[in-house]
């Protein structure tokens, strides 16, 4: 299946739960190159329901991990068709699906994306291509970051690309290979705390910025075994629950001083990521509207240049680049790098449901 237009969905579930991101997106080949449009989008917040499990679902025995994955793959696929009915979406080459990361311990060889289930390709009536990082696993790779094959094929012109999800992950070039890897939690633990407010998120970072920074905490943060390692390097939702938040924890602070230093947390490890800390760094994810984190980014990071682009590829660009990795899944090329994940070799993830 070699073409020279793709049109696509791309749908991505990310750890801070913001909920379902979906885009149609028509790629085009040229002169080896891609070029991408995107069209219809939507993001699909979670039920209490199923953000309660989702929260929850970390310390599910085999049981009810197994009937989630039923649940989910059921959900997911009726999101999917009705995004294509609600935007009379016709020709479609394929759904390039991630799932939803419920266990990531690659040093154990175990990586879980719920909704991946084969009877997805006959609810959403499509071909499907999906759970992209089990074989990575299996080669003895992180199965993490997979982003930064995109980042290389869609927004080279940047010097780094970096998200900012559930957590931070950068990619670059380094003597023309791809190195790439997670910096440090963000959304799942500044959500965390605004949810003990009775808030989704903490809009633009207002009650970050009204706290006060606690040195000693800031400290051991900072001195985390994680952030001492080398790359590739990957973190899991486990890493916020049994480390971050008792941690952070310990201390008696408000909720706005809790925020206060887990951004200066993030903007140092941030800063500390970046092998030169000059050139763009172009920064997509829910982050990139937490006014307060990018001034602390771009003040640990005076000489960087700071390039936030439009809310389309802000909100979209992780379905957007699984989008692309289906695509060279479809054509059985490369579209995860050993350089990144660490794995034996690069190889072409995914499987493909009809």
């Amino acid at each position: 299946m070699f073409k020279e237009k793709y049109n696509i969905i791309g749908v991505m579930s990310g750890t801070s739960l913001d909920g379902i991101d979906l885009a149609n997106i028509v790629f085009t080949a040229k002169n080896n190159t891609w070029e991408f449009e995107i069209l219809e989008t939507e993001t699909v917040s979670y039920s209490p329901d199923w953000l309660n499990k989702l929260k929850s679902a970390v310390s599910f025995s085999s049981e009810k991990l197994a009937e989630l994955n039923e649940a989910y793959t059921q959900l997911l696929g009726e999101v999917i068709l009705n995004f294509i009915l609600k935007n009379k979406l016709k020709s479609i080459d394929a759904v390039c699906s991630h799932g939803h990361t419920i266990l990531h311990q690659p040093e154990k060889g175990i990586t879980l994306q719920i909704g991946n289930l084969p009877h997805i390709a006959s609810i959403v009536k499509q071909k499907v291509v999906c759970d992209y990082r089990v074989q990575d696993v299996a080669l003895g790779g992180q199965g993490a970051p997979l982003v930064p094959i995109g980042d290389r094929i869609l927004f080279s012109e940047y010097d780094y690309c970096m998200n900012l999800g559930g957590f931070s992950n950068l990619s670059f070039e380094v003597n023309q290979e791809r190195i790439a890897f997670d910096i440090c939690p963000v959304n799942t633990v500044l959500n965390h705390y605004s949810n003990t407010l009775g808030l989704a998120y903490d809009d633009k970072g207002a009650i970050a910025k009204k706290g006060e920074c606690h040195a000693t905490l800031l400290q051991k943060l900072n001195a985390l075994d994680y952030y001492q390692k080398k790359h590739p390097k990957s973190l899991g939702f486990e890493f916020v629950k049994e480390i971050i938040i008792p941690l952070i924890d310990q201390y008696d602070l408000s909720i706005e001083d809790k925020l206060n230093t887990f951004t200066n947390h993030i903007a140092i490890q941030i800063a500390n990521a970046l092998p030169n800390k000059t050139g763009t760094l172009f920064i997509t994810g829910g982050g990139a509207y937490h006014n307060f984190l990018i001034e602390t980014i771009q003040n640990e990071l005076p000489l960087a240049t700071i390039i936030i682009p439009s809310p389309n590829i802000i909100e979209f660009k992780e379905a957007l680049i699984f989008g692309i990795l289906g695509i060279l899944r479809l054509e059985n090329k490369i579209n995860v790098l050993k350089s990144v994940t660490g794995a034996k070799m690069n190889h072409s993830s995914g499987k493909i449901y009809e």
